[in-house]
């Protein structure tokens, strides 16, 4: 029990906003350092070291942007729900900053993916744009974040703002298995999985490594921007504390 404790106050400590600040000033240059090796790794080696697809050609390379924004569009609205789930079971203010600041990094990375597939999309299918079930599952994904989004400045008071912001987060998380598995549950003009299939992937060494690359780089990068989103949103929150009178007194000095 008291092993038990320990752990939630140490999870609770870890939470407060000073407490969270000051690490994520340690944490936040080391997550763009590598991000930037990770994404320029994997740019260089798959936009110019990677040979090109016997299939598609040079037009393959799109997937070195393509599929790390779609990974990150479904791992950003995970992540946003998750914390949902913490701010509004134990109502702890760093979960709800979490998940109003993730919501415009999260659409980014899924309106990219978008962009990216139609530009895929007409030379392999002949058009920008179809209702496929990956398509369509990925633009309701889109107008989730957005809804988020619009919730979080249709409110003044932060906390009931990231309140309604967290029930939509979790009500929409449904979509998220949805838009992962939709090659597999109806007829899809949408490739199959050819990197996270169970197995072997379908993909050659010389092309994976600059594509695993770039998606762990997007991670990252994700990391860091939502780190520094959660700053921006605690000063604003906490600007009349005394942590943050401190902290902007030492930047005078």
């Amino acid at each position: 029990m008291a092993r038990s404790a320990l752990d939630w106050t140490w999870f609770h400590r870890l939470a407060s906003p000073p407490a969270f600040y000051r690490l994520a000033d340690r944490w936040a240059p080391r997550l763009a350092i590598a991000s930037a090796l990770l994404i320029g790794y994997g740019l260089v080696g798959g936009l110019v070291l990677a040979p090109a697809d016997y299939q598609q050609g040079e037009a393959f390379r799109i997937i070195y942007v393509h599929v790390p924004a779609a990974w990150l569009s479904l791992f950003g609205y995970s992540a946003m729900a998750s914390a949902a789930f913490v701010a509004i079971i134990w109502r702890i203010k760093l979960a709800e900053c979490v998940v109003v600041c993730a919501a415009p990094v999260g659409a980014s990375f899924t309106a990219l993916a978008l962009v990216t597939g139609m530009l895929w999309g007409k030379p392999m299918w002949g058009a920008y744009w179809v209702w496929d079930a990956r398509l369509t599952s990925e633009l309701v994904l889109l107008f989730l974040y957005l809804g988020v989004i619009a919730l979080n400045q249709s409110f003044e008071d932060p906390r009931t703002a990231a309140r309604a912001c967290g029930l939509l987060a979790l009500v929409g998380v449904v979509n998220v298995p949805i838009v992962h598995y939709s090659v597999e549950w109806w007829n899809s003009l949408h490739q199959g999985p050819t990197v996270s299939k169970i197995g072997k992937p379908s993909i050659a060494a010389d092309m994976l490594w600059p594509l695993l690359s770039m998606s762990v780089g997007c991670m990252t990068f994700f990391a860091w921007a939502v780190i520094r989103r959660v700053q921006n949103e605690l000063l604003l929150r906490e600007r009349h504390s005394s942590w943050v009178r401190e902290r902007m007194l030492s930047f005078d000095v």
